[in-house]
């Protein structure tokens, strides 16, 4: 079935949007070889030849193996040029950054990742990222950036790439994050919602867009990712999915947003630490207790892989969390009936533990309907994961939204993308 992308440039005729069409066709691989784009396109031989020499000669295209024959001459397949240009992905979280480099076609061939404590600011913090991102792009194929995906851990205004009100962000409200990535590459830019990368990911990674999914990552932090028939819904002001400020009942903690009550005051990765050493301090013993008194770091990852080794106070701390979270996550199952949730994030670590609990709380607080074809799994335990992602929402801005607006020249210009946006605005 050709997807939305293809179908959308086949309800025009004139020669550029056919042109459109046939490379859009070729790069999702909805047809490989000249007769088949006759096929599907309905145009006649001389025109598909016309069209496709031109996508060759603009660098879009180019011709590939002979494919299997029909009983005639082989037809000669075609390959859209992935090779031409890459993508950069720099995924911001609480206390790391991650960056890499992709090919058009969203493999992912470098990366780079550095412990990094998000408060220090965006001046500091975008230095830091800039020069990784300019180590990584040195080891790679020297073709010009074609889009920069940039994810952080709190809303984001994608229209302006500016977060807004993020409560673990000192200092980024309204920050202009596009800015310096266009002036140091100048390539078109979109910054997102972290939890958002991770859910382009998992679309991407099942092959469906027109999936209907919830990402739900439990991190330091906790945010979801709504995923409805394929297109990511992030609501007026970049807040939708923020379900780590959702008050959650007779609680009275201090959020570090300054409210009191919220999900991630609760149950996330900082509040299980809060947590833990409070009950370490207060005579709580076992494995973990013991790594805290030789001084180990205590992470929500360490947090989790100790529950998964048995550690009671570990056990206690990620069962409560889980039960307020699938609270949470069953509100959000009544209101858009997901085919999937995922769970992710350092507390999803603990694996079976936490899902179990997720899973007793979401079917027994919703309804039935909504939970009659719902899957419930843990994300892919992969680092990668937010490149993927970042790549793939990067792709679908260059080539299923703003596609021919910079078709004819050739690559994407920061203006061209710009101009897309304002006639949408």
């Amino acid at each position: 079935m050709a997807r939305e992308s293809t179908l959308r440039f086949g309800a025009q005729t004139d020669e550029m949007t056919s042109l459109l069409r046939i490379v859009n066709m070729v790069r999702t691989g909805d047809a490989s070889t000249r007769p088949e784009i006759g096929r599907v396109t309905g145009l006649g031989r001389g025109v598909v030849t016309q069209r496709v020499d031109q996508a060759i000669e603009m660098g879009y295209l180019a011709d590939g193996e002979f494919g299997p024959s029909s009983g005639g001459r082989a037809p000669r397949t075609l390959r859209f040029r992935g090779d031409a240009g890459r993508i950069v992905v720099c995924a911001l979280g609480a206390l790391h950054i991650h960056v890499g480099v992709a090919m058009l076609d969203g493999d992912v061939i470098d990366q780079a990742h550095s412990r990094w404590d998000i408060a220090r600011g965006p001046a500091e913090t975008l230095d830091k990222a800039l020069s990784m991102i300019d180590e990584v792009l040195e080891r790679t194929p020297d073709v010009p950036v074609w889009g920069i995906g940039v994810g952080v851990p709190g809303p984001v205004d994608f229209d302006s790439g500016r977060p807004v009100a993020p409560p673990i962000m000192p200092g980024w409200n309204g920050f202009d994050v596009r800015r310096r990535f266009e002036q140091r590459y100048d390539a078109p830019v979109w910054v997102d919602n972290d939890v958002n990368l991770l859910t382009f990911g998992e679309r991407a990674r099942r092959d469906d867009y027109r999936l209907d999914l919830i990402y739900c990552k439990i991190g330091s932090g906790i945010g979801a990712g709504l995923l409805s028939h394929g297109r990511i819904h992030r609501g007026v002001n970049g807040a939708a999915g923020d379900i780590g400020h959702v008050r959650v009942r007779d609680s009275d903690a201090l959020c570090r947003c300054g409210k009191v009550g919220c999900l991630e005051a609760v149950a996330g990765g900082w509040a299980l630490i809060r947590d833990a050493l409070a009950e370490i301090e207060a005579g709580a013993t076992g494995a973990l207790a013991t790594a805290v008194a030789d001084g180990e770091e205590l992470t929500p990852e360490r947090i989790s892989i100790a529950a998964e080794e048995g550690d009671a106070l570990a056990i206690r701390l990620v069962q409560r969390s889980a039960r307020v979270v699938g609270e949470s996550i069953a509100a959000l199952v009544n209101m858009f009936n997901p085919s999937v949730i995922v769970i992710g994030g350092a507390v999803a670590g603990a694996g079976e533990l936490l899902l179990a609990e997720v899973r007793q709380r979401v079917y027994e607080l919703s309804l039935p309907l909504a939970t009659r074809d719902l899957t419930i799994a843990q994300s892919v335990n992969d680092v990668r994961e937010p490149l993927r992602g970042g790549v793939e929402m990067v792709r679908e801005q260059l080539f299923d939204v703003t596609f021919p607006r910079w078709f004819g020249d050739g690559r994407p210009t920061i203006g061209a993308i710009r101009g897309s946006l304002e006639t949408a605005a």
